[in-house]
């Protein structure tokens, strides 16, 4: 491992990642404010720039060839990324500001550099085992400062972070929780509130996702495994984010199905079970928190707007579930009467960060297809089953932990979390190169 063959890059933004918003966070608190704060926040693409320009000039190329499906597709959505960045909005129908392209723009394509990365590096089976245990280390570390977090850090604390978000990512989650997202608690109707497991994302879904993710990295043979099986799903619980479930029990589907293992089956219904009576339950031993007086008025008035919705967790018209399928709805119809696409910077996170009217929101492939048109999305589409199958054949637990991500990219943006858009297709990337180069028997965990 050397400075010109930067494994040691794809380490550090393992960790790094996974800490980067609370470390964030504490530095807007500590003091640090504006273009300060952003040039201290841009480590990631700078490193992984870095990291992708020492790949090249070791290589004396850019790990691509014209041979390879996924090469090719990855270049391919790249340029329909660029080509969008490019257009006039006026010509394509958009509002984007030009820092809103800015932002689109890298948002787009992190997960192009990050997979070329990867696909560069030609790890050793030695390097691959130890990227795994970083992997499992950063989990394990996540879920126990989230578990440690959720019950014996008052929300009042976290209350004096809500400056990051709002002044200095420009999003405004309004007085609802003081200016933090509003899924920092999960509100059980009738000012009845309780927390969720954020951890150092501080969000409960992109700490779930990363868990699922890091559960099929166990080697269950080795002694520690189940332990660390556990406390990461434990974790996973705690976030109290249901499509963490589904794409967890999926992902062993998936798996089951390679392996022809039944009783990878039989896990997937135990974690459906189990998430479901937790979920059930989570009022009777969550950990409880409260509004402020302004806060409650907010959530009156909000609450007023939707009279009968159901706040159960498990009911098919629950409030959060409901609106998933409806961005879900609406954006799928936005990307088929608007084929061509509106350009960058127009949907999603993005869009509310540059106050620009949001096309589509949530779904990455929907909000793919509002930028990229339905062209760009479907290509993505075609170049993340391409991924899929690659790497499936070659590191199925790997090609298991890539199918849950997929399912989640139907109800969030699954790439604008950075850790995953890194780590996973930096190591899919490595995946469908061994698959296609190298030899093509499967590699299980327990060997890395």
């Amino acid at each position: 491992m050397t400075l010109r063959r930067p494994v040691w890059a794809l380490y550090a933004l393992v960790v790094g990642l996974a800490l980067h918003n609370f470390a964030m966070a504490m530095l807007w608190r500590a003091g640090a404010r504006g273009g300060t704060l952003t040039v201290i926040s841009a480590w990631k693409e700078v490193l992984l720039l870095v990291a992708l320009a020492l790949v090249v000039a070791e290589r004396r190329a850019l790990p691509f060839s014209r041979s390879f499906v996924p090469d090719v597709l990855a270049l391919a959505f790249a340029v329909f990324v660029v080509v969008y960045a490019l257009i006039p909005q006026s010509v394509l129908g958009g509002g984007a500001t030009h820092k809103g392209i800015a932002y689109a723009l890298r948002h787009d394509l992190l997960i192009v550099g990050a997979y070329f990365l990867g696909r560069g590096l030609d790890l050793t089976e030695k390097e691959r085992g130890w990227l795994c245990r970083v992997v499992l280390g950063t989990a394990a570390f996540v879920a126990v400062f989230g578990l440690v977090d959720v019950y014996a850090v008052p929300l009042s604390w976290w209350r004096l972070s809500a400056g990051w978000f709002q002044h200095q990512l420009g999003l405004d989650y309004g007085l609802g929780l003081s200016h933090l997202p509003q899924n920092f608690v999960y509100n059980a109707g009738e000012n009845v509130v309780f927390r969720r497991l954020t951890s150092t994302f501080l969000s409960p879904l992109a700490t779930a996702y990363l868990l699922v993710i890091a559960m099929f990295f166990i080697p269950l043979r080795r002694w520690w495994g189940i332990a660390v099986g556990a406390l990461l799903f434990a974790a996973i619980l705690w976030t109290h984010t249901r499509a963490a479930v589904i794409a967890l029990a999926f992902g062993l589907i998936v798996l089951a199905v390679v392996r022809r293992r039944v009783q990878l089956f039989a896990w997937a219904i135990v974690v459906v079970v189990v998430a479901l009576a937790f979920v059930k339950g989570y009022d009777h031993f969550a950990p409880r928190t409260h509004f402020t007086a302004a806060e409650k008025v907010v959530q009156e008035q909000n609450g007023s707007k939707t009279p009968g919705v159901s706040h159960d967790p498990t009911a098919a018209g629950e409030a959060s579930t409901s609106e998933h399928l409806t961005s879900l709805r609406d954006g799928a119809k936005t990307v088929l009467r608007h084929p061509w696409g509106f350009g960058l910077g127009n949907s999603g996170v993005t869009a509310m960060r540059t106050d620009v009217r949001i096309k589509a929101g949530e779904s990455t492939y929907t909000e793919l297809g509002v930028e990229t048109g339905l062209a760009g999305g479907l290509v993505f589409i075609a170049w993340s089953l391409a991924l899929l199958r690659g790497t499936l054949r070659r590191v199925p637990w790997l090609g298991a932990s890539f199918a849950a991500v997929l399912v989640l990219g139907l109800q969030t943006d699954v790439i604008g979390v950075p850790w995953i858009a890194v780590v996973v297709w930096a190591m899919v990337g490595d995946a469908v190169y061994r698959e296609q180069i190298h030899n093509p028997r499967p590699i299980s965990p327990s060997a890395s």
